[in-house]
C-alpha cells in the first residue's frame, strides 16, 4: 500500500496548452493517505478519468510530479508502480478458464502454486463465480466477464493500489449493491489504498473513507459523505450530492442575516459581507412550510417516494425543493417557506464561506 502525493499536478491534452481552460485537469496539490478508500466522483468529463491514468501510469502529466511514499514515480511504467487497474468494460483473456484468467497475475509473478489456489478460491467466492471457475471466459456475459477483471484486480495482496474506472457499469444493479459490499469487505481486511472513479453518487458514498469531488478538472473537495452532505466547498458538490441537490438562491448577505427577494433569513452565525456574488444554500431537509411566514413561495406538486414527500415549489428566489415527512399533509397553493439556521451555507463566488462565529 502507499500514501499517493499528486505534486503540482496538472494535464493537457494539447501539444502546447495557452491557458487554464486547455487543460482537462487542473493544478492538483493533494496527500491521499495509505490505505484509504477514495472514490472519484464526478460529472462526465471532469477529468476523473484522466487522473486515474496518470497515477497508473497509462497517461504521463502535462506537468506535476506523482510520489508513492516519497518516492517520485512519475516516469516509471505500470508495472514498476505495482498497480493493479480495472476498467470500465472487460478485460479479460477469452481462451482461459475463469480459473486461468484470476490466477494469471500470480503466476506471472511466481507464487506458490498452493497459495495461487487458496488465493483464486477466495477471489471466487468473493465475486460469486465458484461454479464457473473451469468455464472458459468466451461466452459469459458482460457483466460475468467484468466480475472476472474484478477478481483479477483483487487477487494480488501486495499492490501499491487498486484502481477502478467505473467497473460497475456493465453489471446488475443487485450485483452492483453485492460487489461494493464485497469491495468494503476487502478494503477493510487488507487495508490496500483504493481508488474508485464513479458519476454515481451513491457508489461513491456507500463506497469510500474519502469522496474526492471533481468538477471542470478541479478537485473542488475531498471529505466524508457526512462533510460532503453538511458543508459542501462549493455549489457543484451541493448541487452534485443529495438527491435532490441542495438549493442556492442569490442573497445579500450582512452579519448574521441573509436578504433573499425582499425576505430576512436568519443564518444561524455570523458571516460578515463577503464579496463577489454571493447565495445561501440550504438541503431540501432543512427547509420548511410554514404556512404564511417566511419566504413567499407556492407549491408546484408533491412526489410521494415512500419514506417522505419532496414538495417542488416556487418563489421569487427561484425553484426550492423541500423534503417532508411521509405523513405530512401539504396544502396546494401560497405557503411560507423557511430554513433551518443549521442547514444554512454561505457561499461567495461559488465557494463556501466560513462563518466567523460559531453557530447560535
Amino acid at each position: 500500500m502507499a500514501k499517493i502525493t499528486l505534486d503540482n499536478l496538472a494535464h493537457s491534452y494539447l501539444a502546447n496548452p495557452a491557458g487554464e481552460d486547455d487543460y482537462a485537469l487542473k493544478e492538483l496539490n493533494h496527500d491521499w493517505v495509505d490505505g484509504e478508500a477514495y472514490a472519484l466522483l464526478g460529472a462526465s468529463g471532469c477529468g476523473k478519468s484522466t487522473l486515474l491514468n496518470i497515477i497508473s501510469g497509462l497517461v504521463h502529466p502535462s506537468q506535476g510530479r506523482i510520489l508513492f511514499d516519497g518516492r517520485d514515480v512519475t516516469a516509471t511504467s505500470t508495472a514498476e508502480r505495482n498497480i493493479a487497474q480495472v476498467f470500465q468494460f472487460p478485460v479479460v483473456y477469452d481462451t482461459m478458464s475463469v480459473r486461468d484468467n484470476l490466477a494469471f497475475p500470480l503466476r506471472n509473478r511466481g507464487a506458490d502454486p498452493n497459495y495461487v489456489a487458496e488465493r483464486v478460491n477466495q477471489i471466487a467466492t468473493m465475486i460469486g463465480m465458484e461454479a464457473e471457475l473451469d468455464h472458459k471466459a468466451r461466452g459469459l456475459t458482460a457483466d460475468a466477464k467484468q466480475k472476472i477483471s474484478l477478481g483479477r484486480g483483487m487477487v494480488r495482496e501486495d499492490v501499491n493500489a487498486l484502481l477502478f474506472d467505473e467497473p460497475l457499469t456493465v453489471i446488475d444493479p443487485h450485483m452492483k449493491w453485492e460487489l461494493r459490499t464485497q469491495l468494503k469487505s476487502l478494503h477493510h481486511e487488507f487495508g490496500h489504498t483504493m481508488i474508485y472513479v464513479t458519476h454515481d453518487q451513491t457508489e461513491a458514498l456507500t463506497f469510500a473513507d474519502k469522496v474526492v469531488v471533481m468538477h471542470d478538472g478541479r478537485v473542488v473537495q475531498i471529505g466524508t459523505p457526512q462533510e460532503l452532505f453538511e458543508r459542501p466547498a462549493h455549489t457543484f458538490v451541493g448541487y452534485f450530492i443529495g438527491s435532490p441537490g441542495m438549493n442556492l438562491m442569490d442573497a445579500k448577505i450582512d452579519g448574521a442575516a441573509a436578504r433573499i427577494a425582499g425576505t430576512t433569513v436568519p443564518l444561524g452565525a455570523g458571516y460578515g459581507a463577503p464579496a463577489g456574488r454571493t447565495q445561501i444554500g440550504v438541503r431540501p431537509e432543512f427547509v420548511r412550510l410554514s404556512g404564511s411566514d417566511g419566504l413567499p413561495g407556492r407549491v408546484l406538486r408533491v412526489e410521494d417516494v415512500g419514506r417522505h414527500k419532496i414538495v417542488r415549489l416556487d418563489s421569487e428566489a427561484g425553484r426550492i425543493d423541500a423534503i417532508v415527512p411521509e405523513d405530512a399533509e401539504i396544502a396546494s397553493g401560497e405557503t411560507g417557506i423557511q430554513f433551518d439556521p443549521a442547514g444554512v451555507n454561505v457561499y461567495a463566488d461559488d465557494w463556501r464561506v466560513a462563518p466567523q462565529q460559531e453557530r447560535v
